[in-house]
């Protein structure tokens, strides 16, 4: 997908793509985008390194986009890429990382919740060799008690039962080497969870801690339904485990039907029973049961690897090739593609 505005001026001099992205999904910002402009220029000049800001306006229907529009007039390091309409902050993220051009990208909101401050560290861990750095909350400041332990709960739940390893604690606030960008891109999944394909890329990744602040001004645009629909989201596309569930419990209940059935079967065989007729009747109820959900446990994993299939993930991602002695590390084309 080709970019339609400029990039930044002191990576164009040269003609090399800048050292760092970072992309900011934003839905009617339009009380804190100067603030965040403002201290996230500050935090990026002062690195020394070439960059850009890529703005993501997902459908704002306040000013957030004459703000931007603004910026950019008078400084060619912000880029905005505006969407047609509000598609979701996992879609606005996407959009924003496949128009970023730099060798690092990383993923903030807009609300300044994300401490800018905290780039240096992270592109001081990448430039240490890891292609993930993301960022923990320690603590979270002015959230309500039900966000915090909801939070805890769900990043809990998903490390005992997701396919992957979540780290907990974390949010969108990461850097992205541009390898790990670059396979990322191939993810075309609907719905979709930043985090956890992240995670399910691999590569080296490390956490760096910080106090998520308030937000600067303005409302949180992620209310609690859209909380629960990202989870449950999230845990169909992650984890098979619910699936494997309902597999487990068919086979127990086939087993100790099957079990009693036997018993009262001998028992009435031996004249220790006198079964009546609605009993038969009930064995065999009880036998069609136990079928029908066996052949639903089994319509549920052959539905499994339906799902995983049409997700369209590599099957696997090279980290490097090793011949002769030499690593040398992979280009976007080497990983394995479903056929």
């Amino acid at each position: 997908m080709t970019p339609f505005v400029r990039v930044d001026m002191l990576s164009s001099m040269n003609n090399l793509p800048p050292t760092l992205s970072v992309v900011i999904p934003l839905l009617n910002e339009e009380e804190v985008l100067s603030q965040t402009y403002t201290e996230l220029k500050q935090n990026l000049d002062a690195l020394g390194e070439s960059y850009e800001m890529v703005f993501v306006d997902d459908g704002s229907t306040d000013r957030s986009r004459a703000i931007l529009t603004e910026l950019s007039g008078r400084d060619s390091t912000v880029r905005v890429v505006a969407l047609s309409r509000n598609f979701g902050h996992e879609m606005a993220t996407t959009a924003g990382l496949h128009h970023a051009h730099g060798r690092a990208v990383i993923v903030m909101d807009a609300d300044l919740q994300d401490p800018p401050e905290l780039i240096g560290e992270f592109l001081a861990k990448w430039r240490e060799g890891y292609e993930v750095v993301y960022g923990v909350r320690l603590r979270r400041e002015s959230e309500s008690m039900l966000k915090k332990a909801t939070s805890y709960l769900f990043y809990r739940l998903m490390a005992r039962i997701a396919d992957i390893k979540f780290p907990p604690d974390t949010g969108d606030f990461r850097l992205m080497d541009r390898r790990v960008l670059d396979v990322y891109r191939q993810l075309n999944e609907d719905p979709r969870f930043f985090r956890g394909l992240i995670s399910w890329i691999g590569f080296r990744q490390v956490g760096v801690g910080f106090i998520r602040r308030p937000r600067y001004g303005g409302i949180t645009k992620y209310r609690y339904s859209k909380l629960l629909k990202l989870a449950l989201d999230t845990i169909t596309a992650f984890s098979t485990l619910p699936s494997l569930i309902i597999t487990l419990t068919a086979i127990g209940c086939i087993m100790a039907s099957s079990f009693i059935a036997l018993v009262v079967f001998i028992g009435w065989l031996f004249g220790r029973w006198d079964i009546p007729a609605w009993g038969w009747v009930s064995l065999g109820f009880l036998g069609l049961w136990n079928i029908q959900f066996g052949c639903l446990a089994l319509l549920g994993e052959y539905i499994v690897r339906t799902h995983r299939h049409v997700q369209h993930r590599p099957l696997y991602v090279l980290d490097a090739l090793i011949e002769n002695g030499n690593n040398t590390p992979t280009t976007t084309s080497l990983f394995g593609v479903r056929s």
